[in-house]
């Protein structure tokens, strides 16, 4: 048996710069923050002659190409490890909450694909070939950045250039800014989200054809994703949240999907409760509401009395985990 763990992951700057649309004319860059929240996939030899698969729903098939899960049938048309194999996922939050999921389950189970193969595969592989799975062979509308951070996790900046190469540098943050991050950050559910490629649709549309006040919104966004990293980096927590509601005032913009009147009354909220900046993470239209609050009581509380659930994390410093390997 094999038992891969793989992190989700937030968005701290640059997002939805990692879209091919954006950035094959301009380059993108996106900030990443790997958390400990996690996808698990196994694999297992059985004694029965097909592929057994257990997810949301369950699949007993003979050949891959019967395979109805998009993604897994994917993989294994790339590296058959079967037949006489069931694979097995789990997750400690589900997909549609605006987490990066997709790009998670696509790594994780790519790690253990490999495993099985006894192929060594570095962070940098896992995070391309998840890529090419998602956007090239099943031509998903998404980015880059979550297929990335899955593979290297920690807090990382990501340069996606115009080539379709990616460059990789680990955030250079002391452990107190970390430490900070992680108690004053606070995330709730707001409820499911859209499918993050039907969100990021009209963004895709616009920016191909060569809509101006789009790409004008993208390369603030960039710009503004830069000053982030650059306040954290100089332990300016502040700086940095200050800047999040100052994206998140310009993520809006982007679609008009993006967010809707009861997810801007719950921003509100929190803003009034003493949060210094925010933002929908994830494509927009759902997910969780990241705050940045000093105060963490009132800003709970808050939330609390308008029923929303809080999520509580840290950041996980490791990518896609072998977990069990027997």
């Amino acid at each position: 048996m094999l038992i891969t763990r793989t992190p989700l992951r937030i968005t701290l700057g640059g997002g939805g710069t990692d879209l091919p649309s954006y950035y094959q004319e301009h380059g993108g860059m996106v900030v990443s923050a790997a958390i400990t929240q996690h996808i698990y996939i196994s694999i297992n030899r059985t004694f029965t002659d097909d592929y057994f698969l257990k997810y949301s729903q369950l699949e007993r098939v003979d050949k891959p190409d019967q395979i109805e899960h998009p993604i897994v049938r994917e993989v294994l048309r790339a590296h058959d490890v079967g037949p006489s194999v069931e694979i097995v996922s789990t997750a400690d939050i589900p997909s549609g909450t605006g987490l990066g999921s997709s790009g998670s389950f696509t790594v994780g189970l790519l790690k253990a694909v490999h495993a099985m193969q006894r192929n060594h595969v570095s962070a940098s592989d896992l995070g391309r070939e998840a890529c090419e799975i998602e956007i090239e062979r099943l031509g998903r509308t998404v980015g880059k950045q979550d297929q990335y951070i899955a593979a290297f996790g920690g807090i990382t900046r990501f340069d996606f250039n115009p080539d379709g190469s990616v460059d990789v540098a680990p955030a250079r943050l002391s452990s107190d800014t970390v430490h900070d991050i992680e108690q004053h950050l606070l995330m709730f559910f707001t409820g499911y989200s859209r499918a993050a490629d039907e969100v990021l649709a009209e963004q895709v549309t616009r920016s191909q054809d060569g809509d101006q006040s789009m790409i004008d919104n993208l390369h603030f966004v960039k710009d503004i994703g830069l000053r982030q990293l650059a306040a954290l980096e100089s332990d300016d927590v502040t700086g940095f949240a200050d800047l999040m509601h100052e994206h998140w005032l310009n993520k809006k913009k982007r679609s008009s999907s993006m967010s809707n009147p009861r997810i801007d009354h719950y921003y509100d909220l929190g803003r009034n409760a003493g949060a210094r900046g925010g933002k929908l993470v994830g494509a927009g239209a759902g997910g969780f509401l990241m705050f940045y609050a000093e105060d963490t009581r009132r800003v709970r509380a808050a939330m609390r009395e308008e029923g929303l659930t809080e999520l509580r994390f840290g950041i996980d410093p490791a990518g896609s985990t072998m977990l069990v390997r027997e």
